[in-house]
């Protein structure tokens, strides 16, 4: 690969495709949005449509959709990713995607292949190194940087205003490891192996580059609560993803490291993550987004050098229905 040393390569390939992050200490914003809708289009439509006019009010240049567009019992059709394309394209600026398990895994359920559904869903919604909405950003594709990762076209990463931001593709509740199908539970270990290696490089081009922090987001909730005097612990599911790979890099890293993922609906700010000695993993901040029938988004702000480089204002929808909710403070 010319003009790329080994080092660059093994970060993932075409890093020259990024450019160098001497970009002035700027703040970055983006909002961040997952679990929803779920529902009817008739039904859960009007208030869907009105969050995303609010998103676009933001002027913020991309939102991220951490996964889980409809149920997990809702029907899995081409027709019914159609009308999800639709309504991402209500985005007027750029929406990332990642999957989450009701997307795919989930159609099991209905009696469908969930491989055939991941065939379909890869197809739709990730065909080009583009995001989707109606202003997308280029992204890099891990399945054209990895040529030991030729099939995962969703694992994504792009960067903006020297903040460098990465998907990575697991599906709650067990990360697909928990399937009785060999063919499903060797896609859910593949895709592990291809998470691992997406994260590592992650690190790697962030470091190399300079990056002024790391942003990734994905859809499973990955830790398991024992009960509200332990600490939580990472599921055996994502030990090779996140145990053996995000937690050691996130705690050497020297720029602060922020996880996003859906999955349990309920909005939450914390730095949850320890490691083997149990001892707070510091440089690591988590945010799980709102999720139905909680229709709301969350702006993100970030601000490297601060004491608190993250920080987070909900985007409350007054179409949402749940209207008993406090909307006066975040959590």
């Amino acid at each position: 690969m010319p003009g790329l040393s080994r080092r660059a390569a093994l970060a993932g390939g075409l890093t020259a495709c990024l450019p160098a992050w001497a970009a002035p200490a700027q703040v970055v914003e983006f909002v961040a949005l997952g679990d929803m809708p779920y529902g009817p289009d008739w039904n859960v439509g009007p208030a869907w449509h009105h969050l995303i006019g609010q998103i676009n009010d933001t002027g913020l240049p991309f939102a991220i959709h951490v996964g889980d567009f409809k149920e997990g019992t809702a029907e899995c059709s081409d027709e019914s990713y159609a009308l999800t394309q639709q309504n991402f394209q209500r985005f007027s600026r750029a929406l990332v995607y990642t999957p989450g398990d009701n997307d795919w895994i989930d159609c099991q359920r209905r009696g469908d292949n969930p491989l055939a559904r991941l065939a379909a869903l890869r197809k739709r919604f990730f065909a080009q190194a583009k995001s989707l909405g109606l202003r997308p950003i280029a992204v890099q594709r891990q399945a054209d940087l990895m040529p030991a990762h030729p099939d995962y076209v969703e694992n994504l990463r792009w960067q903006h205003q020297g903040v460098l931001f990465a998907t990575f593709h697991t599906v709650g509740p067990e990360n697909g490891l928990d399937a009785t199908e060999p063919a499903w539970l060797a896609e859910a270990q593949a895709r592990e192996a291809a998470n691992a290696d997406w994260i590592r490089a992650a690190f790697e081009l962030a470091r190399q580059q300079g990056a002024r922090a790391l942003v990734l987001a994905t859809q499973a909730e990955t830790l398991h609560y024992e009960g509200r005097d332990k600490a939580p612990k990472v599921s055996p599911s994502f030990k090779r993803s996140i145990t053996d790979t995000l937690l050691p890099l996130a705690e050497r890293a020297p720029f602060p490291v922020l996880l996003i993922h859906g999955d349990d609906h309920h909005y939450k700010v914390d730095q949850p993550f320890r490691n083997p000695a149990g001892q707070r993993i510091t440089n690591l901040w988590r945010l799980q987004v709102f999720g139905a029938p909680r229709m709301h988004a969350v702006r993100v702000r970030i601000a490297p050098g601060q004491p608190a480089p993250f920080s987070f204002e909900p985007i409350w929808n007054p179409m949402s229905a749940d209207p008993s909710i406090k909307r006066s403070a975040a959590p």
